[in-house]
């Protein structure tokens, strides 16, 4: 039996996941930690870590952008390993995860998706031989309109695969508006789109002479990401310090 404590327990993904744990045999959600201290399921909910009085083996993160930097000093203080799905880090931020991975475990991942995690290793294998080809390469991504970051975490993640791939010769285009002049053979143009309700649609596209191929991943419902999550909780469970990401789950 896994126990966890959710962070960000009263929003949407917090929601999710909540519900998910209730028909796992595996895992338990022992307390909530949320600003909203509403107690929405069978577990304690806190306002902050530090009254948090519930013994856990790992935290599942799914807050805000905000609330990176304490949950990191506390995981860092405690030893408390992390499942990290907050997206939309700064690059201090960033830093500080793999500061924080010295001292413990932590899980990161673009994208808890087990689809777009096998996406990311396709891409990079296309990329050595269409890039190579001199096909070009971009990436759409589209979510719903209450998104804050663009691109979202996961099309950054599907350009690092490609760039990656490629020996990091390329840059990254996210904007042509501005310019007048043809596309750079060593650019990844990296677009989003906000609108509705989309829950995740992400696109790789090489285009060729003659000839286009499309990776395609499309998310349905936020489940997909919760079952992730769940995932590597339960794998990061007694891991040493160190850094992690969903192909470390997936193996």
């Amino acid at each position: 039996m896994v126990k966890v404590i959710m962070h960000g327990c009263n929003g949407a993904m917090g929601q999710v996941i909540s519900s998910m744990a209730e028909k796992d045999e595996e895992i338990r959600i022992v307390a909530g930690i949320d600003l909203n201290t509403e107690r929405k399921w069978d577990y304690p909910v806190f306002a902050s870590l530090e009254d948090c009085t519930e013994e856990a083996d790992v935290i599942i993160d799914f807050a805000s952008a905000k609330a990176v930097d304490h949950l990191l000093d506390y995981c860092g203080r405690t030893g408390m390993p992390v499942v990290l799905c907050t997206t939309g880090l700064s690059e201090e931020q960033v830093k500080k995860v793999s500061e924080t991975a010295e001292k413990t475990a932590v899980l990161r991942s673009a994208n808890m998706s087990l689809g777009v995690n096998l996406l990311l290793k396709m891409v990079k294998e296309a990329a050595k031989v269409l890039a190579a080809a001199d096909f070009d390469m971009e990436v759409l991504e589209k979510h719903h309109n209450q998104k804050v970051d663009a691109p979202s975490g996961t099309a950054l993640a599907l350009a690092d695969s490609l760039n990656e791939a490629m020996d990091h010769q390329y840059h990254y285009v996210y904007d042509r508006s501005s310019r007048r002049e043809k596309r750079d053979k060593k650019e990844i143009g990296i677009q989003s789109v906000r609108g509705g309700s989309i829950v995740g649609e992400h696109d790789v596209i090489f285009a060729g002479q003659d000839e286009v191929i499309t990776f395609s991943h499309t998310a349905y419902s936020k489940a997909i990401f919760a079952k992730g999550a769940i995932l590597a909780a339960k794998f990061l469970k007694g891991k040493p310090a160190g850094l992690y990401d969903m192909s470390d789950v997936i193996g």
